[in-house]
């Protein structure tokens, strides 16, 4: 087992990442929770109320569609009433999850299923919550959602909870009941891996904030066991790695193996939120400032041993966690909230809080190409 505290750029750093001037996008006049590709089209949910083009502002209700070649704010323009903080995309349809009640005219409960071309609001997913959604995943037959969710329609749920994609129905069958609040949700090698605050699933503790679960029974897997102390926000897998990004005393980055052990951390003075890989690559988006030498922190969780400046964005390679020479500096308190990545494309996008990239305006949303 390699243990690796990160924080100089080395010989194990990434080869190849995608350029730090990020691509000429729309932004947004509020904060983007969460984003996700689909083809060539990338969905932006957040709670802004309108897009930023060429300075001039154009009505969005927190949903947005780009063209993900081009920048070309699309016209695909449902309106939700309240904060989107989740997407996921799947079959031509978006699936959205927030604090919201209605799409447009349509009353959805924070779930709701939009077509992906036109925006109409699907007669499936019609569902009443008790919390709401915080990270949405598709993988297989199934919508999966985690957040505070304690009960889907009356039936009782531990903050996870799983959806029929061809009914749109609650799954009856999948029904892991974690502890506290899910915060992310990630799929790889036949599980779903959730992370978040909570100590135990099923009462059963060896993955306290990550574990990884059965897709079709969400039974805990015995395989994959941690030691995490603190808070999981964003999980990114690999066919070889599981990557979390995790808070408490400045913010951490700690790459397992497929059975939770530690292979490396990599620690910064803020906490990092969100998680992309692409071309061997491993983005980071949070709050932070510096990427420390070493895990030792003080107590507001500055860097004690040094510190290599990267402001809200990093790269790192997956395999040892070096940090890569990638700069991509935004700005801010809360920074980047969300990260996706299109293999296909071969580009990478966030978005969050920020309002400039490398001292260039990119309000709220970027994109870089490989």
């Amino acid at each position: 087992m390699t243990m690796i505290a990160a924080g100089i750029v080395g010989a194990g750093s990434p080869a190849h990442a995608v350029g730090s001037t990020p691509a000429g996008m729309p932004g947004f006049n509020g904060t983007v929770w969460a984003t996700a590709y689909a083809g060539d089209t990338i969905y932006v949910g957040g709670d802004f109320t309108a897009a930023v083009v060429d300075g001039a502002q154009v009505a969005r209700g927190r949903l947005a569609a780009i063209d993900a070649r081009t920048g070309r704010l699309l016209d695909w323009a449902p309106a939700a009433d309240g904060t989107v903080r989740a997407i996921a995309t799947g079959g031509g349809a978006v699936y959205v999850g927030g604090a919201f009640g209605r799409i447009g005219a349509t009353r959805r409960d924070g779930l709701a299923k939009l077509d992906g071309a036109t925006g109409a609001v699907s007669a499936m997913l019609n569902h009443t919550l008790t919390g709401q959604p915080y990270a949405l995943l598709i993988e297989g037959n199934r919508l999966y959602a985690g957040g505070n969710l304690t009960d889907v329609n009356g039936e009782s749920r531990g903050m996870l909870a799983a959806f029929s994609l061809g009914s749109g129905k609650l799954d009856p069958a999948w029904q892991p009941r974690a502890d506290d609040q899910v915060q992310a949700l990630a799929s790889g090698g036949g599980r779903i891996y959730v992370g978040g605050r909570f100590k135990k699933i099923n009462g059963i503790g060896g993955a306290p904030r990550i574990a990884a679960l059965s897709p079709s029974t969400g039974a805990p897997d015995p395989g994959f066991t941690t030691r995490a102390t603190v808070i999981v926000y964003g999980i990114a897998v690999s066919p070889t790695g599981v990557y979390a990004a995790h808070g408490g005393q400045g913010g951490k980055v700690i790459g397992y193996g497929l059975d939770g052990t530690t292979r490396w951390t990599m620690t910064m003075d803020g906490n990092p939120q969100a998680l992309a890989l692409l071309a061997g690559t491993l983005y980071i988006g949070g709050h932070f400032d510096n990427i420390c030498a070493s895990a030792a922190t003080g107590s507001q969780g500055s860097c004690r041993d040094g510190q290599t400046k990267r402001v809200k964005l990093a790269a790192a390679n997956p395999s040892d966690g070096r940090l890569g020479p990638w700069i991509a500096d935004g700005n801010g308190v809360l920074g980047v909230l969300a990260m996706a990545s299109s293999p296909a494309l071969g580009k990478v996008a966030a978005g969050g809080a920020f309002t400039t990239i490398n001292g260039t305006s990119r309000k709220r949303f970027a994109q870089w190409a490989l």
